[in-house]
């Protein structure tokens, strides 16, 4: 089992530059997907490794023991080794527990902030008197696309409409449960940062492209998504900083969205289909073997505690 567990741990370092690659040469769509399940799966993998590596320096506590009623430690190896294992693994999972909660309750009461400052708005649009340009979809029951007066002055009508069609797609989607999801992956293991930019970047392209097919035009949404971020840019450079956990047409790397809707092209450089298929079968062997190795390892500790319960009942 003191194997297993190292699987899980260090197979993020291999898998996420793996899901990057494959995000960048999917449809928007398939890649926000990828990338979410990806983060997923190895968060919950490497928690798992860490509880397990826990176990057995705990098995060295009487109260422990008496609870798990073992005869004997559940000794992986060296106990100097094992306890101190166990402290590094109880210190990192205590430590990733605190930031996954404080991220959680603080974009929450970031939501909370800004649904309070459009309260009252009847409808899908909540108009915010504000000289400073600023658009975003804030979700929740029911979901609202957020638009200053500033914004609404910067564009034309036609790109107003497009600018709601990308929003509304934020909404419909529900792309912020996406990026809520591999944010507080993140927090389980560093490797998984690394996966929260290709995400938004690829949730702001799909709605791009909803945006362009609901108006027809993908150069009237380019236009709009690029003027939008140009007025954002100058008007808010000083101004309050949006929700972390909202989504906005004026984010990420706007002149590579806007040449992908141009251009028609999906979220990044095509790859050739047999380097796509090998990146796929890596990215599937590194996920596949980091959640099969914690739940062997979880199976082989469970098989050690019945082995040490049996030796206490023969006693």
């Amino acid at each position: 089992m003191i194997y297993l567990v190292w699987v899980p741990l260090l197979m993020p370092f291999l898998a996420v530059p793996a899901a990057r690659r494959l995000a960048a040469a999917l449809p928007p769509r398939h890649a926000a997907w990828l990338l979410t399940a990806v983060a997923l799966v190895l968060a919950v993998s490497s928690s798992a490794a860490l509880v397990l590596l826990v176990v057995p320096g705990a098995s060295y506590l009487p109260p422990v023991a008496v609870l798990g009623e073992l005869l004997e430690p559940l000794t992986a190896g060296p106990p100097a080794v094992t306890v101190a294992l166990a402290l590094t693994a109880g210190a990192l999972l205590v430590r990733h527990t605190a930031a996954l909660t404080a991220a959680a309750y603080r974009a929450r009461t970031e939501l909370r902030r800004a649904r309070s400052a459009t309260g009252g708005t009847d409808g899908e649009l909540a108009v915010v008197r504000d000289s400073r340009p600023d658009a975003y979809a804030l979700p929740g029951r029911p979901g609202r696309i957020v638009v200053t007066t500033g914004m609404l002055h910067a564009l034309e009508p036609a790109e107003r409409e497009a600018l709601f069609a990308h929003e509304r797609a934020h909404l419909r989607g529900r792309h912020h449960l996406f990026l809520t999801a591999v944010e507080l992956a993140a927090h389980c293991h560093p490797a998984l940062r690394a996966l929260c930019e290709p995400l938004r970047y690829a949730l702001e392209r799909a709605a791009d492209e909803a945006a362009a097919a609901a108006v027809g035009d993908r150069r009237l949404a380019a236009r709009a998504i690029g003027r939008a971020a140009l007025a954002a840019r100058h008007g808010q450079a000083h101004g309050p900083a949006r929700p972390r956990a909202v989504l906005a047409a004026t984010a990420g790397p706007v002149p590579r969205r806007v040449a992908a809707l141009l251009g028609g092209a999906v979220s990044g450089p095509p790859v050739r289909p047999r380097t796509g298929r090998l990146i796929a079968g890596a990215l599937l062997c590194c996920v596949t073997l980091s959640g099969a190795t914690a739940v062997g390892a979880a199976n082989d500790l469970h098989t050690h505690i019945e082995i040490a319960q049996g030796e206490s009942a023969a006693d």
